[in-house]
């Protein structure tokens, strides 16, 4: 207990925590979709192209990020527009996105000196990296990213199942799927700061994976996520603290054991159903 009450009384604490939170809650929500459509890698490529988009505004001199919201966001539906082209499968367009966004940062670091440690931050992720201006723009942004999922929860269970019965049902299924796609990116960028470019894919992969291997039904997989995501983060940003690890590395630890966890209830029940 005395560590958690020297952990919430820095302030830079108090704001990671909060917003980490709230990031890992919509990471969890949209995960669950991401992972059932096979879009569990859009993370990676979209957290490589804000890579790229922080660089640049660290370089030029503006917040990073909201050049970063505009450029992930565009990104995202470009990579909605390439899938649905069938030019390019899903796989493809991330990974050529991934790469190429990742790549463009880079070089634009090789230009450049004296930024190194911004670009750390971006890469791994940092506490200190959240100011009092992204902290209330973050709470606002995932409240937006919450409630937005909560209101179309039914279209976007639908789009996720199965896209050609929702569409004969009259379910608007490109206006959903651009829906998934604007909130997908927009809790990338958001989880980017705590995380790190290099580790946010964890966020929407691991509790939706833990909760699949516990739970059957699309709602409880959701709050099952959402519940793991909440705790993993806070257990993770608590070992972070106390033994004074990366937060993102640790984060991704916690979540690592919770679903070799949940891995060995599925096998036992499975097992026990045999």
């Amino acid at each position: 207990m005395s560590l958690l009450f020297e952990m919430l009384s820095f302030t830079f604490m108090q704001r990671a925590i909060v917003v980490g939170l709230l990031v890992s809650l919509c990471a969890a929500l949209l995960g669950v979709s991401l992972v059932l459509k096979r879009y569990a890698m859009i993370g990676t490529g979209l957290s490589h192209v804000g890579f790229a988009a922080m660089v640049i505004a660290g370089v030029i001199d503006v917040a990073p990020l909201p050049v970063a919201m505009v450029v992930v966001v565009a990104t995202a539906f470009l990579l909605l527009r390439l899938n649905d082209s069938n030019k390019i499968n899903g796989d493809s367009a991330v990974a050529l996105i991934s790469t190429s966004g990742l790549a463009i940062g880079v070089i634009v670091m090789g230009l450049t000196t004296g930024i190194t440690l911004h670009i750390c931050n971006i890469l791994f992720g940092s506490v200190f990296a959240m100011t009092r201006a992204d902290m209330y723009l973050s709470i606002a942004l995932s409240a937006v990213v919450i409630v937005l999922f909560v209101l179309f929860y039914k279209q976007l269970f639908a789009v996720t199942y199965d896209e050609t019965f929702a569409k004969a049902t009259g379910t608007k299924v490109e206006l959903y799927k651009s829906l998934l796609a604007l909130l997908t990116a927009l809790t990338v960028v958001l989880g980017m700061r705590m995380m790190g470019a290099l580790l946010i894919t964890s966020l929407t992969l691991f509790p939706a994976l833990s909760a699949m291997r516990i739970c059957r039904r699309f709602l409880t997989v959701v709050i099952g996520a959402a519940v793991i995501a909440v705790i993993c983060f806070f257990v993770g940003m608590t070992f972070s603290f106390g033994l004074d690890l990366p937060p993102g590395a640790s984060v991704v630890g916690v979540n690592l054991v919770v679903f070799l966890l949940a891995s060995g209830v599925g096998l036992v029940r499975q097992g026990g159903s045999a």
